[in-house]
């Protein structure tokens, strides 16, 4: 699990601002789960979707994040794994492959997190803040993720990264518009197994 704890340049937990929330967060946990529900909910309440609010500046590392309480749900992601490092709980990054309207093509990735919970293991949570038809929740051992997959082409990727994709980050690095990022939102072509070949 050490690798789940890590701080680095993206998940900067040891940030004093990160570690100040993170300690006000625990405060009155009795557990866990209460942690994580308390982190998930801070980050999902209080950080505003970069698009849903349309605002910069575009944020990726934690503690910018946390500093201008907006991000897409990629940076949303890396401070919600922050605080739960910061408190001594493993977190890693998850993706799913998404159509960006909901009827096919184009497609794109979103970024959620995967916690471990002592009672259930690893359990994915979502912050990336609700709206009209988004209504993630912390109600383990069920999931209640912002999106569910249904199109054939989209997917619940199964990793539990120990750090979000370079791929992602150099998106949000190099746009200083969040328009920018929308129109280069970073996707992935699926592999599909093929049936065997038989005589």
């Amino acid at each position: 699990m050490e690798m789940y704890l890590r701080a680095s340049e993206i998940i900067d937990w040891q940030h004093p601002e990160i570690l100040s929330l993170a300690a006000s967060l625990s405060a009155d946990c009795q557990s866990t789960s209460d942690l994580a529900k308390y982190c998930f909910e801070w980050v999902r309440d209080n950080v505003r979707h970069s698009l849903d609010f349309k605002l910069n500046p575009v944020t990726w590392k934690a503690s910018d994040v946390l500093l201008y309480k907006t991000g897409y749900c990629y940076a949303k992601s890396h401070l919600l794994g922050a605080l739960l490092r910061a408190n001594g709980v493993p977190a890693g990054f998850c993706y799913q492959r998404l159509s960006l309207k909901g009827d096919g093509a184009p497609y794109c990735l979103h970024g959620l997190n995967a916690v471990f919970l002592p009672e259930y293991g690893w359990y994915r949570i979502d912050p990336r803040g609700n709206k009209e038809g988004v209504n993630a929740q912390f109600t383990p051992p069920l999931e209640q993720l912002a999106f569910s997959t249904n199109d054939k082409l989209e997917a619940d990727l199964p990793e539990i990264w120990p750090e979000p994709l370079d791929y992602i980050v150099s998106i949000l690095r190099k746009h200083d518009d969040y328009l920018d990022v929308y129109n280069n939102l970073p996707d992935v072509e699926l592999v599909r197994s093929l049936k065997p070949w038989k005589k």
